[in-house]
């Protein structure tokens, strides 16, 4: 028997080899190799392609008809509109992508119910069996839906071959790692799998109007499973984050060709499902007690003010390395931090274990943390608080000065709002008596902390 040529095709950048390696030496990633079987035309592509196409049918700027005037599908959060830059546009392709168990299904299950009002709506799942998805719909109730179709597949070419039917407004395919092509024969979830896969159904979302909403997985990395082509395939790419056992869950927008990607909406998880959170900052501030190592923290998500309480602990280490620890905040940057506390104000830090924590499951990505971080790090080591009415922000330098930020005067509104008296910011931040500014860290530890 003629044995078939078979090739190992990397999952993450698609470089091919003709027996396995460790390690791509493509990527540099590890454990990536995938074997395949090669596929062959049988003719050459220089051959085919000497004689072969067709003239294209062109149009002008002014004759094309545009999309924008078309009516946005709107999800039925307010929040997560914003997020998609109006709601979703027809013929649009959105990835969203979070950790298992995150809240992934449960959204697209709400958002389907709520376009199915209006329009027809098509839930393909290859994960999970008719059943499984009726029990969510009666939790979340939205089973007595006639709008909503259901299908399990994992065949990619009769899901587009429905959603080139024009029967559905809304289309969400749960997930694209289940999908497979016929023609190719490799396991679902492989590189060549999910490419060709997303082409057709792209391809079929294009043509029939049809907004399609694809589930992707995450490495453990936390990045987006499969071929970086996958997010440059779509229009919009989507990501869920939080504690996926509780606290506030964040959707953001990675990329969107049509509305900012600054944008963000919070969600928490209850007994219904999914719920916007309309005052997260004083559901993350309810339970806050003023003791040393508290700090209120006013920082941006998107384009929201947030106020968030940072909680720092600095204990005496019991062996030779001081060990580190931050949840929901960078560790580089903690490290760095506290190098720059020890040298700029004296603070010996050397030989403390040092813990940070961000109340509520979020994650900061916000350079104005860095001021809050180190006055909390200051007030546990020295067993001193800030008073009450005080938040702070501001961006710390490798010299200990305090650098301006972005959206001043939304934290300050922020802040006002919630009853604060006071704002510890850098020097220029806004011309108004609430904000003390400061120029350098030391300063601000100094005048400050109070016994």
């Amino acid at each position: 028997m003629v044995r078939s040529k078979t090739l190992f095709v990397c999952q993450n950048c698609a470089a091919t080899y003709p027996k396995w390696v460790g390690r791509c030496d493509n990527c540099g990633e590890w454990n990536t190799l995938v074997e395949q079987v090669a596929v062959s035309s049988g003719k050459s592509v220089v051959a085919r392609s000497g004689n072969s196409g067709k003239l294209l049918d062109v149009q002008t700027m002014r004759s094309i008809s545009s999309r924008e005037g078309a009516t946005r599908l709107q999800t039925g959060f307010s929040d997560l509109d914003e997020v998609l830059g109006g709601g979703v546009l027809p013929g649009s392709v959105i990835l969203i992508a979070g950790q298992p168990g995150i809240g992934k299904s449960t959204l697209l299950l709400q958002v389907s119910a709520y376009v199915a009002h209006n329009d027809a709506v098509l839930y393909a799942s290859g994960e999970e069996s008719a059943s499984q998805v009726k029990l969510r719909a009666i939790r979340l109730g939205a089973e007595k839906s006639e709008q909503i179709s259901f299908a399990s597949s994992t065949s990619a070419d009769d899901i587009a071959a429905t959603i080139r039917s024009g029967g559905y407004k809304l289309v969400v395919i749960d997930s694209i790692q289940t999908l497979a092509l016929d023609e190719i024969t490799s396991a679902p979830g492989t590189v060549s799998q999910i490419t060709n896969s997303s082409n057709v159904i792209i391809r079929a979302a294009k043509q029939s109007g049809a907004a399609v909403v694809l589930v992707g997985h995450v490495t453990k990395e936390g990045s987006i499973a499969g071929p970086k082509v996958l997010e440059h395939l779509v229009d919009v790419v989507l990501q869920l984050e939080g504690d996926r056992y509780g606290g506030f869950k964040i959707v953001r927008a990675a990329k969107n060709r049509f509305g900012s990607t600054n944008e963000a909406a919070i969600f928490e998880m209850n007994e219904g499902g999914l719920s916007l959170v309309k005052n997260p900052s004083a559901a993350l501030l309810a339970e806050r007690q003023n003791t040393d190592g508290s700090v209120v923290l006013a920082t941006i998500e998107g384009t929201r003010p947030l106020l968030v309480e940072i909680q720092a602990l600095v204990n005496p280490t019991n062996f030779g390395y001081p060990k580190r620890t931050a949840s929901g905040f960078d560790l580089n940057r903690l490290n760095l931090l506290i190098a720059v506390l020890e040298r700029r104000t004296k603070l010996n830090l050397s030989d403390k274990d040092i813990y940070i924590n961000v109340v509520g499951g979020l994650k900061l990505n916000d350079q104005a943390a860095d001021l809050a971080i180190c006055m909390a790090i200051a007030s546990a080591a020295a067993s001193r608080r800030i008073d009450d009415g005080i938040v702070v922000f501001g961006e710390v330098g490798l010299g200990g000065e305090i650098r301006s930020v972005q959206s001043a005067d939304r934290r300050v509104a922020e802040a006002k709002k919630l009853g604060f008296t006071q704002a510890i910011a850098p020097k220029g931040a806004a011309k108004n008596t609430f904000i003390k500014d400061v120029s350098d860290l030391r300063t601000a530890l100094i005048d400050y902390l109070q016994k």
